[in-house]
């Protein structure tokens, strides 16, 4: 069973439709006991990083999550849910988040040219993106739709294996272990988004 955690925000239709595609084995919920349950685990997320905390905490869900996460089975970050694992976030302020891995989120500049949030089609490269089992079958500098303020930084730079370029490169895929996390949307990046999820669903 795939479980995509309610925690009151993020767009849940649009990613369990995605993965209805390719397995009906899915379920949304909000309760401790299914994420600890779960085969696979997905923590997507719009909004911010506070807010997100105080709504996962209010839910008892973080023990939970932290618990599969050390069990080494698959888990996927979608946006929010890429930058809730990392150690901190200045996002409304400092916060820290999981510590899942280790690094911060951080804002972007605004600068001639790039608005701020970050919105639209952009492409997500890497010589090691395909070493990512989500990009298997994925080509390099595909496009893929994001809509963020911020960015995560991770310290150990190996665990970057996609970027993407916004007046300078930040990371857009990462992989640690069985903890994959992406800061596009993939629910809503067409084909190549797709061929993520149901690669992430083939695991």
């Amino acid at each position: 069973m795939i479980v995509v955690i309610d925690y009151g925000m993020g767009n849940l239709a649009s990613v369990v439709n995605a993965i209805m595609r390719f397995t009906k084995d899915v379920l949304i919920s909000a309760k401790p006991g299914d994420i600890i349950k779960a085969d696979k685990l997905i923590l997507p997320g719009v909004g911010a990083f506070g807010h997100a905390l105080r709504e996962i905490d209010a839910r008892g869900q973080r023990a939970s999550i932290l618990k599969f996460v050390a069990s080494g089975r698959p888990f996927l970050g979608i946006c929010l849910g890429m930058h809730l694992l990392f150690t901190n976030s200045c996002e409304g302020g400092k916060h820290a988040g999981f510590g899942v891995v280790k690094g911060d989120v951080l804002p972007f500049s605004p600068a001639p040219g790039f608005k701020v949030p970050h919105m639209g089609w952009n492409t997500v490269s890497g010589p090691a993106l395909n070493e990512c089992p989500l990009f298997k079958g994925i080509s390099d500098n595909v496009y893929m739709y994001f809509v963020h303020s911020y960015y995560a930084v991770p310290d150990d730079k190996k665990l970057s294996l996609g970027v993407t370029d916004y007046n300078g490169d930040f990371c857009s895929v990462i992989q640690k272990d069985n903890i994959y996390a992406v800061q596009f949307h993939p629910e809503k990046s067409q084909g190549p988004g797709l061929k993520v999820i149901e690669n992430f669903v083939r695991l």
